[in-house]
């Protein structure tokens, strides 16, 4: 019993030491990432954990849903295609070509229809950030892409920072350092996730690089769009976002943005919504920044959003893989541009094809040669497969 008591005294003051370690370092958020990682069962972020945050709502309005004709159509899954859905965790696919659902699967082990728990988009939210930063250049709030930063973020006037330009934040070629290392708990990710001042650890970002040279990705950069989005327009993202994208384009759902605990959205990350809605940012970008014959974003900013930004890539090549936030590819002699999370939550828009490919779920696999992740060739071919011709 002793023995007991002297290492239940030693765990006690081990704990003790820890804390107090974390808390003079400013990482008291660590508690969070184990709270709801490893002593969860988990080994990283879910895609459903918009509870464990503080959040805004992005309000829909009139709300229009997708004709579906994927009944008429019945295309069947192939057993190997539903092999790699199966191992990948793939909660949701749907696929809408003609501005028609031709195709949608759904994981009856958590969905019944589209009546299903918000999913995280995490890094596809680096996608709609951009295009609110569209919204904001054709509403007048931003001047021009070639403004400095020190024109809206304070912080970084008489700061050699505060030159780097929106564009070059865009094009994620800043040159400013953030540890963008997801398998470490104190790196920028993790910081910005589970922390309590998302544009506080953004601001210590340093520069590393010459602007506008090197397509470098991470997640610092977006957030510090965002913070220029809330201070051009002296609104929350989240309510501009309602406000610009997600009323105009009548969601059938309300969205949701996770913010810190000052009350900021986490932009790098964090939209929740749902398959269906997801689908919309690809309808808009499809149909070059219009929506039902109103123009929410100028045809110019959204050609310029899927073009390879003139930078090199991570390898000193020239980039051909990145645009403003928005990835691209090619595959099957398809020319397509993406969205994509880190557990494999994509929106593909393939503009020959006149297509929108929308998966969700919790793994994605290794990624190949040009920075693609292998599982994005399934989630192709099952859509080419199903479409019309």
């Amino acid at each position: 019993m002793k023995k007991l008591k002297k290492i239940a005294a030693g765990l006690l003051i081990l704990i003790c030491l820890v804390e107090i370690s974390l808390w003079a370092s400013g990482n008291l958020y660590v508690n969070k990432v184990l709270a709801l990682t490893i002593f969860s069962g988990k080994l990283g972020p879910d895609i459903y954990e918009l509870n464990e945050f503080e959040y805004k709502t992005i309000a829909t309005s009139k709300p229009e849903p997708w004709p579906d004709v994927s009944a008429e159509k019945a295309y069947i899954l192939p057993d190997t295609s539903l092999a790699a859905f199966r191992q990948y965790e793939t909660d949701y696919f749907l696929v809408i070509q003609n501005n028609q659902i031709i195709f949608e699967y759904a994981d009856e082990s958590r969905f019944i229809g589209t009546k299903s728990e918000p999913v995280n988009s995490f890094s596809m939210a680096k996608s709609f950030t951009a295009l609110l930063i569209g919204c904001a250049l054709k509403d007048g709030y931003i001047h021009s892409l070639d403004d400095e930063t020190s024109l809206y973020i304070p912080e970084l006037r008489n700061d050699s920072r505060g030159k780097i330009t929106i564009r070059q934040l865009l094009t994620m070629s800043s040159g400013l350092a953030f540890d963008e290392n997801y398998a470490s708990p104190f790196s920028w990710p993790a910081r910005a996730y589970y922390g309590d001042d998302v544009n506080s650890l953004t601001l210590t970002g340093e520069l590393a690089d010459t602007p506008g040279v090197r397509w470098n990705y991470k997640g610092g950069d977006t957030q510090l769009l965002g913070m220029i989005l809330k201070n051009a327009t002296r609104k929350s993202v989240a309510a501009y976002a309602s406000e610009r994208l997600w009323q105009p384009m009548q969601a059938e759902h309300p969205a949701y943005w996770s913010t810190d605990e000052t009350g900021m959205e986490k932009v790098s990350c964090c939209w929740y919504s749902h398959a269906r809605d997801f689908a919309r940012f690809g309808r808009l970008m499809l149909q070059y920044g219009n929506w039902n014959g109103k123009q929410l974003i100028d045809s110019t900013y959204i050609a310029e959003c899927i073009m390879p930004a003139p930078v090199l890539d991570e390898n000193n090549s020239k980039n051909d893989k990145y645009g403003y936030q928005w990835w691209l590819m090619n595959h099957q002699n398809q020319r397509i541009f993406y969205a994509r999370g880190i557990r494999g939550q994509y929106i593909f828009c393939v503009p020959d094809m006149n297509m929108i490919i929308v998966r969700l779920g919790h793994k994605r696999a290794s990624k190949t040669g040009h920075n693609v992740p292998a599982d994005v060739y399934t989630y192709l071919d099952v859509a080419f497969n199903c479409a019309v011709n």
